[in-house]
């Protein structure tokens, strides 16, 4: 199974563990990008909704696009009630959008699953002159809360961390958007936390891909292994999160 496809067999589990972003975040998105009623937004690949609500909130023509089938299904029941909710269960890659054009394309986390010249030049075409392409991401620490426990963790790492698939992705430029035509590229930081207890720590990472795929014995051995290490630390995981907004415009009409 292609790691971009795995977060659909555990719809509910994604959408109770995977982290959402900070109210400033979504407060700077929504007036750069002058988010309300009757301006048409994309989000790709918008999961269980863990970046929807304050932008579906505005009262914007709220668009998804989501590959996995079940997650699809969690949309539709989480937001179908929403006269303004509307979502396709498709590829990005591949689907015909028509001649259908965007204030705004977003992405949380999303957009680094696709080939980058797809990415940057299908979201562009997408776009009306002048729109905003938005893509955000969380960089967790939790090193600098109690760094005994992560040193522990680690080894735990060291020991069992033995995925069948390697997860090769990372190489996504997301400042290489100028290269597609993009331009006022910027890069904007927001911080938040957040405090799990060991259950809840076990749990998310059950959620990363590539934890998804450790075979036995050592998918056992790493999950209690970390749940050791969190219970001989007093039983919490502290998380210094840093919620990363990237930027970008299509040029406007000249």
């Amino acid at each position: 199974m292609e790691f971009r496809k795995i977060f659909d067999t555990i719809p509910d589990k994604f959408d109770k563990y995977r982290p959402r972003y900070s109210k400033e975040l979504f407060d700077a998105l929504t007036e750069y990008a002058k988010i309300g009623p009757g301006v048409d937004v994309l989000e790709i690949g918008p999961g269980t909704g863990q970046a929807t609500d304050p932008v579906l909130n505005t009262g914007c023509n709220y668009n998804a696009i989501e590959l996995g089938e079940h997650l699809y299904e969690k949309m539709k029941e989480k937001y179908g009630k929403y006269g303004n909710f509307h979502i396709v269960n498709d590829d990005f890659i591949t689907h015909d959008f028509k001649n259908r054009k965007f204030d705004m394309i977003y992405s949380a986390t999303t957009i680094q699953w696709i080939p980058e010249e797809i990415a940057f030049s299908k979201t562009y075409d997408l776009l009306k002159p002048g729109g905003t392409l938005a893509m955000m991401l969380t960089v967790s620490d939790y090193k600098s809360a109690n760094e005994p426990l992560y040193n522990d963790i680690q080894k735990v790492y060291d020991e069992y961390f033995k995925p069948e698939t390697k997860y090769e992705h990372g190489g996504f430029r997301y400042d290489n958007a100028p290269a597609y035509g993009y331009v006022d590229f910027e890069k904007r930081e927001f911080y938040g936390k957040r405090e799990m207890t060991t259950d809840e720590y076990v749990s998310f990472c059950q959620t990363h891909c590539d934890h998804m795929v450790i075979p036995e014995p050592y998918n056992t051995q790493f999950f209690e292994g970390l749940r050791n290490a969190v219970t001989n630390h007093g039983g919490k995981v502290i998380f210094n999160d840093t919620y990363v907004l990237y930027l970008t415009k299509k040029r406007g009409i000249m």
